[in-house]
């Protein structure tokens, strides 16, 4: 029998002080776009606004996600992070969006003078430094503790930093420009504000990508896996029926119906002890349901798969 550890504590620490820092992050680009009229960096600061309501987001999720079951939950609530994740490729969506909108509206309306000195350039490197810090330290804590909405929420950072990262360049683009008197390095933070907007789409598209799997119970172990690990175990004679979901390393569910070579119940619910033990060894934590067959019954369908699907494989 697995032990269920329950890390929402740890999860909502990092997630308080990220959402301090990125209030932080997202007060100090908004003042800097407005003040040099920087259509790139409004649009950055946008984003940094939904990494805050990602951070929120996620202290909701965490709130309801509990990986220990109830009577209403008996698989736990662990889905909720997932569904958090999810509110977060939402959220890059939107952003994207926005920085797309106002990009065309800048080309077409005609390019607003932006005015950039060195004195903001160095406030943007803290901004950079502290999307850097927030990056490593959630993905960081995200994996250690197998929490998916630090690390989707580590990606929308790291997400953020090469949006600074452009938006930088192109400042600094438009700084020179100033100086050297070429008027046309304005178009710099119009042009740059596409590659921002791809940016922060391929971030939610990775985010809803290793996330939708799970909320639709798709297969968490090859079936034939599972039965190669059954059959070690002495007195297993046939597996088959064989289902597995969730996400190894954060919580899978087996199911299988299984054959033994077993004179009583006593002896029969022994083996199906040694399977759990050998697959809670190779996928914990996991919870495994064994169904036992009689003797005489014969089955060679490995997994749940459509009878008739296999058929027309097999004949193809």
């Amino acid at each position: 029998m697995s032990v269920t550890v329950d890390n929402r504590a740890v999860v909502r620490k990092v997630l308080v002080i990220t959402l301090l820092l990125n209030l932080f992050v997202m007060a100090l680009k908004a003042v800097v776009g407005m003040w040099t009229g920087s259509l790139s960096l409004q649009a950055d600061a946008l984003h940094s606004v939904t990494d805050s309501a990602n951070n929120v987001l996620g202290l909701i999720a965490n709130r309801f996600s509990s990986p220990h079951p109830d009577r209403d939950h008996p698989y736990g609530h662990q889905k909720f992070e997932a569904v958090g994740a999810l509110g977060i490729a939402a959220f890059l969506g939107i952003a994207c969006f926005e920085i797309i909108r106002g990009a065309i509206e800048r080309i077409f309306g005609g390019i607003t003078p932006v005015r950039i000195s060195a004195p903001e350039l160095w406030l943007l490197l803290i901004v950079l430094g502290v999307n850097i810090f927030v990056t490593f330290y959630e993905r960081s804590v995200g994996k250690r503790v197998g929490s998916p909405i630090l690390i989707a929420d580590a990606y929308h950072t790291m997400s953020d930093v090469w949006v600074t990262v452009t938006v930088l360049g192109g400042l600094i683009g438009i700084w020179q420009g100033q100086l050297l008197h070429l008027p046309k390095l304005q178009w710099l933070d119009v042009i740059l504000a596409f590659p921002v907007a791809l940016l922060v789409f391929h971030s939610g598209w990775k985010v809803l990508k290793e996330n939708l799997p799970w909320l639709v119970d798709r297969m968490a172990i090859a079936p034939e896996a599972i039965q190669a690990i059954a059959m070690q175990v002495p007195g297993v004679l046939n597996c088959h029926n064989i289902a597995s979901r969730g996400v190894l390393g954060r919580q899978t569910f087996i199911e299988m119906h299984m054959i033994v070579d077993a004179p009583d119940v006593e002896t029969a619910h022994k083996i199906t002890e040694d399977v759990e033990a050998r697959l809670e060894e190779n996928f914990s934590p996991v919870r495994v349901l064994i169904h036992i067959e009689p003797p005489a019954y014969e089955s060679d369908q490995v997994s749940f798969e459509n009878q008739t699907d296999s058929r027309m494989r097999d004949e193809g």
